[in-house]
């Protein structure tokens, strides 16, 4: 027999018994899809969390205050001392590899307009923050360099503030209350949406750096007006980030007058760095997952392994004629391996159909770009088609070497 008789025989033998074939292939499907689905949702995840590497500005550091600690010695955590100041700012903006340096403040406050109400966070920012954490009006305008200077009771809405305080309605031109204190809209935000962390960034506002450090944070700032709660800075390439990071330190341990051997009073921390660990342990999620996956295949090698021993056993008298009329032990090896084969193929390609579309639900539900990786499929397809010539060639092996007047007699 040639190699298309033998494939058709194995099909037809197949089709014959189309319910155990499907519940056979089944293994193949669940596996192949499942590995192609894993492989997408991780690379998916791993693309999210460049974009917003991209977003932020992969040569962004931030400073944020230390740890206060009250008498007892327990540290409260980042950010309870107010040692960071609008001129360490300033201070900062002096070294060369620093492109943009961004000082800013932030809180919650409840904001009236009318009879509707929000709660939200405000932040206190001058007009370099805008272009560090890459925010833009949408309507409007921005803040001058007086009113930042001078405290202008001035406010950018962000959309989902807007829209929430004024549904239907351009808020632009009106007054709101903010911790009691009015402040004119003069712009606002274009949406930014959830961040990785799940947070919705929209829902923000932003005041000039001196207003709300005068009349919404000056209680808040431990008797220190011109402190401020997180200094961003852009460093001119990525290549100059960790001379930035040094300097600044230099820079603030000499400003705060920080001894020798005493702990810093900030912490500088390189988000970039922050989200490429996010990164790598969703790189070693996805190939757990993966290999989690993977195993399903073998299990539904094993299930064809079992299949076909079942039937060589029902075919015997079968292969017992075959043998008989002329058929050497390589022909009947041939078949039962290419029908293994053949479940392991058709399992692969429903797998991977069933695979790319689980990816493209997950990548429209969870709001990734669709990952959908070709070597992941086409591993995914020959390990599969692998598995099935391993599995299968053991019942195709003990089908051959059946004694054909053995076979015969087989009832």
């Amino acid at each position: 027999m040639n190699t298309v008789d033998l494939l058709l025989s194995a099909l037809q033998s197949l089709r014959s018994n189309i319910l155990r074939s499907v519940l056979t292939a089944l293994g193949m499907i669940i596996g192949v899809g499942a590995v192609i689905t894993m492989v997408a949702i991780g690379s998916g995840a791993q693309a999210n969390i460049q974009k917003v590497i991209e977003g932020i500005g992969a040569n962004m550091l931030t400073v944020q205050p230390g740890s206060a600690r009250p008498e007892g010695g327990v540290q409260l955590g980042a950010g309870t001392r107010q040692t960071l100041t609008w001129q360490d700012a300033i201070a900062i903006q002096e070294i060369p590899e620093a492109l943009a340096v961004a000082p800013s403040s932030r809180g919650q406050f409840q904001v009236i307009f009318g009879n509707t109400n929000w709660r939200t966070s405000a932040s206190g920012i001058t007009n370099a923050f805008m272009t560090v954490n890459n925010w833009s009006v949408a309507t409007g305008r921005g803040f001058s360099d007086d009113e930042v200077e001078n405290g202008a009771k001035i406010v950018i809405l962000g959309a989902t503030v807007a829209k929430n305080l004024f549904p239907g309605q351009d808020p632009l031109g009106q007054v709101v209350r903010i911790d009691r204190v009015p402040f004119t809209i003069v712009g606002t935000l274009n949406p930014k949406g959830q961040s990785s962390f799940g947070q919705d960034q929209d829902d923000t506002m932003f005041v000039p750096l001196k207003a709300a450090q005068q009349r919404l944070l000056g209680g808040r700032n431990g008797g220190n007006p011109d402190s401020v709660m997180q200094i961003a800075v852009l460093a001119r390439s990525s290549e100059v980030v960790d001379l930035l990071q040094n300097e600044i330190g230099e820079l603030l341990r000499d400003r705060h007058r920080i001894p020798l051997g005493r702990g810093d009073d900030f912490t500088i921390r390189n988000v970039s760095q922050i989200f490429e660990a996010r990164a790598e342990s969703s790189r070693v999620m996805t190939l757990l997952l993966a290999a989690v996956a993977g195993v399903s295949l073998l299990v539904g090698g094993i299930g064809i392994m079992n299949i076909m021993l079942v039937s060589v056993t029902e075919r015997t008298r079968e292969i017992g004629v075959r043998m008989a009329i002329g058929a050497r032990r390589r022909d009947v090896m041939s078949q039962f391996l290419i029908e293994a084969v053949a479940l392991s193929a058709v399992g692969g390609i429903v797998g991977i159909i069933l695979g790319a579309a689980g990816s493209r639900i997950t990548a429209a539900v969870a709001g990734w770009p669709l990952q959908l990786s070709p070597t992941a499929i086409l591993a995914a397809f020959g390990f599969a088609a692998g598995v099935g010539i391993f599995f299968g060639f053991y019942p195709a092996r003990k089908a051959s070497m059946l004694d054909p007047i053995e076979a015969l007699r087989y009832d």
